[in-house]
């Protein structure tokens, strides 16, 4: 067996001010990411909202009757429904992938400034009745500003990492289309009909069999903070290309890294293959993916190891990305670039 793990770093140093701390914590955030592309984040400030008790609030959404769920649904899923980017992906049977979900904006912590009628990717988020869920918008809006804080702290112990000024980031995020994402992978019912058509869906992991539930892939941007519901089954592949468990601890919060940041670095910073694999019990997780604006401009990074590219808008690769997935296959033209190439 291998001795690889998943590296657990205390972040505490990123929230104060300048220290050899600090400079140790960015020193190990960077190896993680330019080895494994993921680590276990501890040690978060405690008004950070990712105990037990405040998952479960935001869980409770898939409590909910399919009545009342079904006004969420995205416009793929329901003709009749105006949202195309934001809310409710029902379960898919016969895929690899195999969840259910909601997608939430940013209009969620900050209202309808954050919205706009001409572009999906800033559509407003259906949301449930607060009668049918008491206090679950102000969680929700709590929890989205709390993961941005996060983000933002770590994407200044990046760029510090990368030699850049620590702000260097900071722009491009504000006004942001990062989502919030609260996902349910239940026992699979469909693994007959999956297996018929995925011959990758059974897999061994240590001497045991297990089915996938979530396709292996890379994240499309910066980076990801998941919260996890103590139940395990995400998996990171290693360099090595050996698959590594992402242990669901307690107060911590799984980071990976996406195929942008790693796209600017160089590929310093790697942008990491990660499934979820089952075993008969149901899995709930709280994805934040922390995304610039749509209209921020990415272009190479100031120094003399970045590479070239073409500057790109984010919102056009975004939605070129997105939709290369299987709850968003079909929307590719509800969407005008804002720049034609």
């Amino acid at each position: 067996m291998s001795n690889l793990s998943i590296p657990v770093i205390d972040v505490a140093a990123l929230f104060d001010g300048p220290s050899p701390a600090r400079d140790r914590t960015d020193a190990a955030i960077t190896e993680a990411a330019s080895t494994f592309g993921f680590f276990a984040a501890s040690a978060l400030p405690g008004d950070v909202p990712i105990d037990r008790e405040s998952r479960s609030q935001l869980l409770r959404l898939f409590e909910l009757p399919p009545a009342k769920i079904r006004p969420l649904w995205r416009q793929k899923f329901d003709a009749s429904h105006a949202n195309v980017y934001r809310g409710w992906f029902p379960l898919q049977t016969g895929h690899l992938t195999s969840k259910e979900g909601i997608d939430l904006g940013a209009d969620v912590a900050y209202g309808t400034a954050m919205v706009r009628d001409d572009d999906p990717l800033r559509e407003a988020t259906p949301l449930p009745q607060e009668s049918d869920l008491p206090g679950w918008h102000a969680s929700v809006a709590r929890y989205y500003r709390a993961m941005e804080r996060v983000a933002g702290t770590l994407m200044q112990a990046i760029a510090r990492g990368l030699g850049l000024e620590e702000r260097f980031f900071d722009f491009a995020f504000e006004r942001g289309l990062s989502t919030l994402r609260l996902i349910r992978y239940p026992v699979r019912a469909d693994l007959d009909q999956a297996a018929n058509a995925n011959a990758e869906l059974w897999i061994e992991h240590q001497g045991k069999r297990f089915y996938v539930t979530g396709t292996p892939h890379e994240d499309t941007g910066f980076l990801t903070l998941l919260a996890q519901d103590g139940v395990a089954g995400l998996q990171a592949q290693h360099r090595s290309r050996e698959w590594l468990d992402v242990p669901p601890a307690e107060g911590s919060l799984a980071v990976n890294f996406g195929k942008i940041l790693e796209r600017l670095s160089a590929g310093r910073i790697k942008a990491t293959r990660h499934r979820v694999i089952g075993y008969g019990r149901e899995r709930k997780s709280i994805p934040f993916f922390y995304e610039p604006r749509a209209d921020a401009e990415l272009r190479p990074l100031p120094a003399e190891w970045a590479g070239s590219f073409e500057p790109f808008l984010y919102g056009d690769y975004l939605w070129a990305s997105t939709t290369k997935f299987v709850e968003f296959r079909g929307l590719e033209g509800l969407r005008k670039p804002l720049r034609v190439p």
